[in-house]
């Protein structure tokens, strides 16, 4: 049987996009089970899954696994043909370190721009923190392009794990126009692109779950 994928409604969890882009673009096959936020019911349902009470979560056969770069990892392994990680020790090296700057930091676009995929296109006023967090970003990309990104329009030249963990961040700038450079647009845009991406967003305004508090910011 394929590894079953638990994620959160497809219209507002950064965290579920991140694993399933990656087993999406890679043509893993996985079976997909969606547990909406903010029902009465949520956490307990979660909870069946994963013991932060937080998704997503790959179930495989005995396999429990939580959290996003755990869910990577474990798919780096169980199918090391496929190119999740860069093959080379310096580039692979680099986007596990920028894989894990992005799963630990960043708080305050986090909180200031929630993810909503479905969100129309519409500026917000940036806080001092905000700004601090968008320029490292936008430097961390530049850096890994100029470094390792010959040969595609991805962090390292082929789309890979990396550049599944700043999807979510490809949709707060775009979803709330933050001023960005034209090597960064390119770069959103690419990630964009993707069909699996694609296919992510009609799922999501698909979906008949909404939460306000996040649409009408």
């Amino acid at each position: 049987m394929p590894p079953m994928l638990v994620i959160a409604n497809k219209a507002y969890s950064s965290w579920s996009l991140r694993a399933w882009l990656l087993l999406a673009h890679f043509g893993v096959a996985f079976e997909e089970k969606v547990i909406p936020l903010r029902q009465p019911d949520t956490r307990k349902k979660i909870l069946k899954y994963s013991p932060t009470g937080k998704l997503p979560a790959l179930i495989d056969g005995d396999a429990k696994v939580f959290e996003s770069l755990a869910i990577v990892e474990y798919i780096a392994e169980k199918y090391p043909k496929k190119a999740i990680w860069p093959k080379d020790k310096a580039a692979r090296a680099h986007a596990r370190s920028i894989a894990a700057e992005m799963h630990a930091g960043f708080a305050a676009l986090r909180a200031h721009c929630p993810t909503s995929f479905i969100r129309a296109v519409k500026k917000r006023a940036l806080t001092p923190e905000v700004e601090a967090d968008v320029a490292r970003i936008e430097a961390l990309w530049a850096s890994t392009r100029r470094k390792f990104g010959k040969g595609g329009p991805f962090l390292f030249g082929e789309f890979c794990a990396a550049d599944a963990m700043f999807a979510p961040v490809a949709n707060r700038f775009h979803v709330y126009d933050a001023p960005i450079s034209r090597a960064s647009r390119a770069y959103i845009d690419a990630l964009m692109d993707l069909p699996a991406y694609q296919a992510w967003l009609k799922d999501g305004a698909a979906e008949k779950w909404r939460i306000a508090a996040y649409d009408d910011i």
